[in-house]
């Protein structure tokens, strides 16, 4: 089988509901610990690594406005600072870890995060800080997955990593399937084709426009995203190259 390419710089998309783990609402501090060590093994190994994470585990905009009683834009607001209490709890897990990060976010909270500016996004980056990028894009409408592809590019990562619950992206949903199929490598052009649920469909047609590999895989898998970063054939390659 083919070596995929290792990578230097990745944008890691975490959901909001994987910090919540056992829990079910709020934060579980042993998925908080988790996660930071393996953030801190790509780290050691010499990997850029920004972040973005979602809110659902406190808050998800469009369901919440689908209740009724609090207008879409003004739930998305509420979801977007659900976005900044996850970036601040994955600091701190992280910088616990001995490992330097920095929180920007798309909304002005300048008294507990920096702003977004690409430029010095970057610059954390060439000098070994963890960049976590809260607040989405800062508008309403747009979904955690956009927010992560538009960062991604923002920073000329070489790759985003969507991590999951399932090892990867299957033919139809495996946990209702027991003949799903796991895909290890996937063009675009192949997963649109055959609706393949990899990411919201804005988020899937600027990584295709822009030639933004994706690979997927379960973060409940201890190394697996150290495996990944590595060139390792971890979870599904989607749109991306093999040498």
């Amino acid at each position: 089988m083919a070596k995929r390419r290792p990578y230097r710089r990745i944008l890691l998309k975490l959901s909001g509901e994987a910090l919540a783990g056992g829990v079910g609402f709020g934060l579980d501090m042993d998925v908080l610990a988790y996660i930071a060590r393996e953030v801190k093994s790509l780290h050691d190994h010499g990997c850029e690594i920004a972040m973005v994470v979602g809110g659902g585990n406190f808050i998800r905009g469009e369901a919440f406005s689908a209740q009724g009683g609090i207008d879409r834009v003004v739930a998305d607001q509420m979801g977007m600072l659900g976005t900044l209490m996850n970036a601040l709890a994955l600091q701190s897990a992280i910088e616990r870890q001995g490992v330097a990060v920095r929180v920007q976010s798309a909304i002005d909270v300048s008294e507990v995060s920096e702003s977004f500016i690409s430029r010095r996004a970057a610059r954390h980056l060439e000098k070994g800080r963890v960049v976590v990028f809260a607040a989405g894009t800062g508008n309403p409408y747009f979904t955690t997955d956009t927010a992560a592809v538009l960062r991604a590019l923002e920073i000329k990562a070489e790759c985003l990593i969507k991590a999951t619950k399932v090892d990867g992206v299957y033919d139809k949903d495996p946990r209702k399937h027991a003949d799903a199929v796991r895909y290890r490598e996937v063009g675009y052009d192949e997963a649109i084709g055959k609706r393949l649920a990899v990411m919201d469909q804005t988020a899937f047609t600027m990584c295709q426009e822009n030639g933004l590999p994706i690979v997927v895989l379960d973060f409940n898998e201890s190394g697996a995203l150290l495996r990944a970063v590595k060139g390792e054939a971890v979870g599904t390659l989607v749109g991306g190259e093999t040498t």
